[in-house]
């Protein structure tokens, strides 16, 4: 079980704590919006699908089960009631829409995407920090 929000939704937050919360003062930041790791891949999948104009379950048969790790925690969640009631702070989109504007950006990224996943990005890192 874990405690989705949009990235935006978040960044959001930290500007918002960083202008208007009281200095050394704590705030959580989730999305008052947990999930079973299932039901978010079929989400996930879903969307994927019908942005790909696939016909629905197409992809299920690419949900692999695993074994929990030993010691894995089965719940990570925040309570960002604090951030709520104090800044007057609420995720602005539902999961649903966060996860299809996150999905078309990917889709709509691809060169990022090659670029990450060959891990051309990594000499990037390599150049700027070798001599660190």
């Amino acid at each position: 079980m874990r405690d989705w929000l949009y990235v935006e939704d978040h960044a959001r937050a930290i500007d918002l704590i960083f202008h208007e919360g009281k200095i050394a003062e704590t705030y959580n930041i989730g999305g008052f919006n947990e999930w079973k790791n299932i039901d978010l891949i079929k989400v996930l999948i879903k969307t994927v699908d019908r942005l790909l104009g696939n016909p629905v379950g197409t992809s299920d048969h690419l949900i692999t089960y695993v074994t929990d790790r030993a010691g894995h925690d089965l719940r990570y969640a925040i309570d960002s009631t604090k951030l709520q009631k104090e800044l007057g702070w609420e995720p602005s989109l539902q999961f649903e829409e966060g996860i299809e504007k996150t999905v078309r950006w990917y889709l709509d990224n691809q060169a990022w995407m090659d670029n990450v996943t060959s891990g051309d990005y990594q000499k990037y890192y390599e150049d700027m920090y070798k001599n660190r």
